[in-house]
């Protein structure tokens, strides 16, 4: 029975982890393990009746006797904990959320609906790292994967919407007390008043703009607001999230680097969950609608396509509809009628904890133990 390791588990992205495990039955022929970088000894999650103590994750003794170990405990600690069991001669199977080694040479970025024979291939060649993608460029791989597979696409240009809890739970937290700020310096007869709204949205702006309104996660509020801007500064423009777009999209393509040109805008929006990307793309040939929808919906089970209309697009395509769901949405394509170009566009919406970070996880470690 495979031992398998578990760390980071009480995240967001490791709870939705644990969750959707339980729900389809992962834990069954495995002696899973449960690690704390804090609480070692304390008592750990409970499943299928069974309560685990937790382990000391720092411990690199004992976490070389796994035979898979599966992180989403986040870059900082991968940096540390796989290189020195690594130099200790461990050879069992390292699956990770984080984007520490996402370009290592030695790592496959996994969306098996997307890249399943690369995977297949990498396991073959003896490869042991398996890491999950950006999940904006994953969403968007999942809601195209189709027209990869035909290759019609020759550039995407992605305008991503990216939720609160893609920055984690701290900055979940700050949104919601950030709306709860606003409201607390309310009262009912302002929100109901049909006179002119102008006294209320001044209202509104002043308190976004007060210094009192909690900031610290986000550095600037986002509520009533976006935040164009997310990870690290390249300084050449681009942020780091941006270059992940390109640089992920063709390693899990199986491609070289640039060759399918991929950027674009990446910005934070006021949603709790979902992101969202609004896409440019050059096609290699003319592409109906009918056809676009039978390419995308035909690549795998989890696309969900919205006709290009207003009624089933703002109520179908959004994050209220698709949160918690593993249906990737896909609508509003259309040709956007320059000089003959063939240039689209189209909208992908998807929940960024399951397609986005968990589940290519769940299903690598189900693709190792023989299940998938």
């Amino acid at each position: 029975m495979n031992k398998v390791g578990f760390i980071g588990w009480r995240g967001m992205v490791g709870s939705i982890l644990l969750q959707r495990m339980q729900e389809e039955n992962d834990f069954r022929d495995i002696s899973p393990h449960f690690y704390t970088t804090s609480n070692i000894g304390a008592t750990g999650p409970t499943i299928n009746g069974h309560t685990y103590l937790l382990k000391d994750a720092n411990s690199v003794q004992t976490l070389a006797d796994m035979d898979i170990i599966l992180t989403c405990q986040g870059s900082d600690y991968t940096k540390i904990v796989y290189p020195s069991l690594k130099e200790r001669g461990w050879t069992g199977y390292w699956i990770d959320s984080a984007s520490a080694l996402r370009m290592d040479q030695d790592a496959c970025i996994v969306l098996d609906p997307v890249n399943r024979g690369k995977i297949d291939h990498a396991i073959n060649d003896g490869f042991k790292l398996f890491v999950g993608g950006n999940c904006s460029i994953t969403l968007s791989l999942m809601g195209l994967a189709g027209l990869f597979k035909a290759n019609l696409i020759e550039w995407m240009s992605l305008m991503t919407y990216q939720s609160a809890s893609g920055a984690g739970a701290r900055q979940v937290r700050e949104l919601i007390a950030q709306c709860s700020y606003i409201s607390q310096h309310l009262n009912i007869e302002e929100l109901v008043d049909e006179k002119s709204v102008v006294s209320l949205v001044r209202k509104v702006s002043e308190l976004i703009a007060d210094p009192k309104m909690p900031t610290q996660a986000f550095g600037v509020p986002l509520m009533g607001s976006v935040i164009p801007w997310i990870d690290g500064d390249l300084g050449d423009g681009n942020s780091r999230e941006e270059w992940k777009g390109e640089v992920e999209a063709n390693k899990i393509l199986g491609l070289y680097p640039g060759t399918i040109p991929v950027n674009g805008l990446c910005v934070r929006v006021g949603v709790i969950r979902c992101h969202s990307a609004a896409i440019t793309m050059k096609l290699t040939r003319k592409v109906s609608e009918k056809e676009f929808a039978s390419l995308v919906t035909n690549a795998h089970a989890w696309v969900s396509y919205i006709p290009n209309n207003k009624e089933d697009s703002i109520r179908k395509l959004t994050p209220a509809a698709i949160n918690g769901s593993l249906k990737i949405g896909v609508g509003r394509y259309k040709e956007m009628f320059l000089n003959g170009q063939l240039i689209y566009s189209v909208f992908i919406v998807g929940d960024q904890l399951l397609w986005g970070a968990a589940e290519p996880l769940r299903r690598m470690l189900n693709i190792l133990l023989g299940r998938a």
